[in-house]
Parts: structure tokens; C-alpha cells; sequence
């Protein structure tokens, strides 16, 4: 799926499938945000100590979340393929097998979140001592984080919607949260 020219990707995100779906698009949207702060992070080296710092850590969150792009893919088709697999034909087996599939489809998308959010304060420390010229990328790049921790965040949610207060999904808003916190930092820079 990542190795498609950008049209592809769209066409495959556009099927009537439910694979790839929205946790391998919030994993690349987190994968954008990450490059476009180790942009800003390299165009700030001749004025900013830290900004290598800040680049190889843009390049492991990306690294990170394109991963996870593919690791959500894997989970989801499992997910579908254990609902609707027959071949377990003791009830109990079959509701283990779909309950474990499950939780991986919730798992991975939590890393997303998890991803996702630590972009987000990347880019906002970024923001914060970047060159101006790029200043108002860094930002965007935290929006964009900001919004692939809420979608990523959902899927947690909607995936664990039974298990009534689970840690999870706590830990997920609590992430979602911080993003959007980082990203309204980082916009407030881009106007002051």
C-alpha cells in the first residue's frame, strides 16, 4: 500500500473495503506532520541549537507512524477475516479468536493516537524555535497531527465501545487532548 504513487493510494483508500480505512490514513497524516517538522527543523539549523535534535526525532516519529500504517492494515483485515471466518465451530473458540482481533484492532490504533500526539509536540516545540518563515508550516504540521490523533482516537473509541471505561480509551482522549493543546500552541505562535 505505501509503495503506490499518491493517486492509488487515494483510489485504494476509496474502495468499498474496509481495509486500508482510516487508522493507515491517520497513520500517514501523522507520517506528513513529522516530515513537514523535520523541514522546519533543518531550514532552522543556522539559528537553532537543537534543530538536528528535532530533526532526527521528526524522522523516527515518521518512520514510526508509517509502520503503524501498515500494522493497522494487518489488524483490520484480521478483525474482518475472524468475523467472518467459520471455521471455529465451538461458539467459545470463535468469540476468543474475534475478542483477541478485537483488541488488536484497538491496540494499533492507540499507537497511532500515541504517534500522532507526539508529532503534535514536536512540531509545537518546533514552532517554538523555528525560523519564521517556515513557522507557519510547523503549525499546520501540529494541526494535522492534532486531527490524526482524534480520528485515530475514535477507532479506539468505537473499537472497545462494549468495555465500558477501559483504560485505552481514557489514555486515548487524554493524548487526543494534549495534540490539540500542542497544535493551538503552535498556531498561536504562527500569529504572534
Amino acid at each position: 500500500m505505501l509503495s503506490l504513487p499518491v493517486e492509488e493510494l487515494l483510489d485504494e483508500l476509496a474502495r468499498a473495503t474496509p481495509v486500508p480505512g482510516v487508522g493507515p490514513a491517520a497513520a500517514l497524516v501523522t507520517a506528513m506532520s513529522a516530515a513537514l517538522t523535520a523541514m522546519a527543523a533543518r531550514s532552522s539549523r543556522g539559528g537553532w541549537r537543537d534543530a538536528s535534535a528535532a530533526v532526527a526525532q521528526a524522522e523516527s516519529l515518521r518512520a514510526r507512524a508509517v509502520r503503524l500504517a501498515e500494522e493497522d492494515a494487518e489488524a483490520v483485515e484480521a478483525f474482518v477475516a475472524e468475523r467472518t471466518s467459520g471455521a471455529a465451530k465451538e461458539e467459545e473458540v470463535r468469540d476468543f479468536r474475534l475478542g483477541r482481533a478485537l483488541h488488536r484492532a484497538a491496540d494499533v490504533p492507540l499507537q497511532i493516537v500515541e504517534a500522532a500526539s507526539d508529532a503534535a509536540l514536536l512540531a509545537s516545540h518546533t514552532a517554538e524555535h523555528c525560523e519564521g518563515d517556515v513557522r507557519a508550516d510547523v503549525a499546520a504540521a501540529a494541526l494535522l497531527a492534532a486531527g490524526a490523533a482524534r480520528a485515530a482516537a475514535h477507532l479506539v473509541e468505537v473499537n472497545l465501545l462494549m468495555l465500558e471505561g477501559d483504560a485505552r480509551v481514557v489514555r486515548a482522549r487524554g493524548l487526543v487532548r494534549a495534540a490539540e493543546s500542542a497544535a493551538d500552541e503552535a498556531s498561536r505562535r504562527t500569529v504572534a
